[in-house]
């Protein structure tokens, strides 16, 4: 039962195309090297976020979509930014509208939904593969915790436009979790509170009867999921589960790496990636 109250108490370490526009605030050209911030729109829902661009003579350049997890926000992606780019990858890292406290795109955790998440990612998928400067053949989608699992969810709808997916200790137990806190949708408050973050009912409705190992397996393209064997929060045997599930898998286990990356084991998951992506 325990697992159940920390499933989505973990801050990130982790719809249609006609919806999305570049609502730019700085200016920059997106497609000039460097970080600038970038807004993405789905329908009424603005999308922050910032997109790292390597110097390059390239007219277009590969890029991976960084999704965070509960409660974190596009700072947790930064990480990122560097070691792609060495290999000539742009990144975006955002912040999910209502995906956390802290989110610069909406900060009411009262209307979190995994499914706006996946309209979310969609859209800025959408968004990328009509840019002049990206290549749409390359688009790679990394999540982490709660983000792992919007990132295998919409990349299960959108197989013909993802090409790789990077899952890091993807929370893919969550509806399995909460369905036991919650047996019967009546059962549902109309707010919980993880870690003090209040969660609307909806939330936990939409879960309820999703069947996230059913879905995820349309994805057939290659996919890396990073995971450590002390993490408390998911289980190994959901990471070792999809792997089995999906045509083209592997699982990298980091020993002794918990729910969130310490700095020594972030570094190991990143090259990890890069080898993956190479």
């Amino acid at each position: 039962m325990k697992r159940i109250f920390l499933t989505l108490a973990i801050l990130a370490v982790g719809v249609s195309s006609a919806m999305s526009q570049s609502l730019k605030t700085n200016t920059d050209d997106a497609s000039d090297s460097g970080v600038s911030t970038l807004w993405i729109e789905n329908g009424d829902r603005k999308i922050y976020g910032l997109l790292n661009r390597p110097a390059s003579t390239q007219k277009r350049l590969p890029i991976v979509i960084v999704s965070h997890g509960f409660n974190g926000t596009h700072h947790s992606a930064q990480d990122y930014f560097g070691p792609l780019a060495e290999l000539g990858y742009m990144t975006y890292a955002f912040d999910f509208p209502c995906g956390s406290v802290f989110s610069r795109s909406d900060p009411n955790t009262m209307n979190m939904s995994i499914v706006d998440e996946q309209s979310d990612l969609r859209a800025i998928v959408n968004y990328f593969r009509r840019q002049p400067y990206v290549d749409p053949q390359r688009i790679v989608l990394v999540g982490a915790s709660q983000g792992g699992l919007v990132s295998a969810l919409t990349a299960a709808q959108m197989r013909k436009e993802v090409n790789r997916l990077v899952l890091i200790y993807p929370a893919l137990c969550i509806p399995d979790n909460w369905r036991e806190r919650y047996p019967r949708l009546e059962d549902i408050p109309d707010t919980t509170r993880m870690w003090n973050v209040p969660m609307g009912r909806r939330f936990f409705k939409e879960v309820h009867d999703m069947k996230v190992f059913d879905r995820i397996p349309k994805f057939q393209k290659p996919v890396l999921i990073v995971q450590g064997d002390a993490d408390a929060v998911v289980s190994m045997e959901d990471s070792r589960r999809a792997v089995k599930l999906y045509k083209d898998a592997r699982l990298h286990v980091i020993p002794g790496a918990g729910h969130g990356f310490r700095p020594k084991e972030r570094n190991e998951a990143i090259e990890q990636i890069k080898s993956f992506l190479k």
